[in-house]
């Protein structure tokens, strides 16, 4: 695991709790933030697994 996929991991639990807490408190524009970030945290994750394969390759 590197760091590309440790942060992509943490933004995407971040970004849940943000959308959780946007759907409880009917707040929108917190659930759209949470949606975001998570969602930018699995692009992040996804690169530095993709990182990794082709170390792994070489």
């Amino acid at each position: 695991m590197n760091k590309d996929q440790i942060k992509g991991k943490a933004e995407e639990v971040k970004g849940k709790v943000k959308e959780a807490a946007g759907v409880i408190l009917d707040d929108d524009a917190l659930e759209t933030e949470g949606n975001v970030q998570k969602n930018v945290g699995k692009i992040q994750s996804g690169l530095g697994k993709l990182k990794e394969d082709i170390k792994k390759d070489k």
